[in-house]
């Protein structure tokens, strides 16, 4: 599939700012059939492309910026991908210490991304739940037992950049859904799963201790 030109990109951006001006704003998400489906399947697809290399997902996940490398998102090949998180990350041996590893995001059924929905990876991207442990369903809340969030969250690794992410439009987020699914090509590639906390990290995501979405209203306090 050819890059996304900026022109066409900022016809996307019209679309999505209309889409956002017509969507209703009561919940946490608005993930409709109208936002899925507002674009056709080569154009979503494009723009999940557009937004996977602007977002530099192949920096961690593997391939860098080149959709044509060898590994492109197909996760960790080398200890040097890895992120210590924790005391060790500045002075090794130190504890705790957790490893985690960037995943596989080509749709292989074993061993990537091909066993999740585009809703599974829709929510992990906007509320930093691990697709393989959230259910394949609308989730219209952030309070854990509600709105279908789960009453135990298991969250993404920190690492991953999901409380940036979760700001992005609904339908920036289904397109990158989209391409990870549907513009791929599965690569069969293991990655050893990351350590993690007993709280599945948590203690760090819950409450909206990093910022609440949606955002604040403009202007806030330290705005004008």
């Amino acid at each position: 599939m050819a890059a996304l030109s900026k022109s066409r990109y900022l016809g996307f951006l019209v679309q999505i700012l209309v889409i956002a001006a017509c969507t209703p704003s009561s919940g946490a998400t608005s993930s409709s059939s109208e936002v899925r489906t507002s674009m056709g399947p080569q154009d979503q697809v494009a723009l999940g492309r557009y937004l996977v290399l602007s977002h530099d997902c192949g920096g961690c996940h593997g391939g860098d910026a080149n959709p044509a490398a060898v590994g492109w998102l197909d996760g960790v090949r080398s200890p040097i991908q890895e992120f210590k998180i924790g005391p060790c990350a500045v002075q090794p041996g130190a504890q705790p210490c957790f490893t985690t590893r960037p995943k596989n995001l080509t749709p292989d059924n074993a061993t990537g991304t091909g066993r999740f929905s585009e809703r599974q990876i829709f929510n992990a991207l906007r509320f930093g739940l691990r697709p393989e442990e959230t259910p394949d369903v609308e989730i219209t809340s952030t309070t854990p037992g509600q709105g279908n969030f789960p009453m135990t969250p298991h969250y993404l690794a920190v690492p991953m950049p999901w409380p940036a992410f979760r700001h992005m439009p609904d339908a920036e987020l289904w397109a990158i859904a989209a391409y990870l699914k549907r513009g791929l090509k599965p690569v069969n590639h293991k990655v050893e799963d990351s350590d993690g906390p007993p709280d599945f990290w948590a203690s760090a995501y819950a409450n909206n201790s990093f910022g609440s979405h949606p955002a604040p209203a403009y202007p806030t306090a330290n705005e004008r």
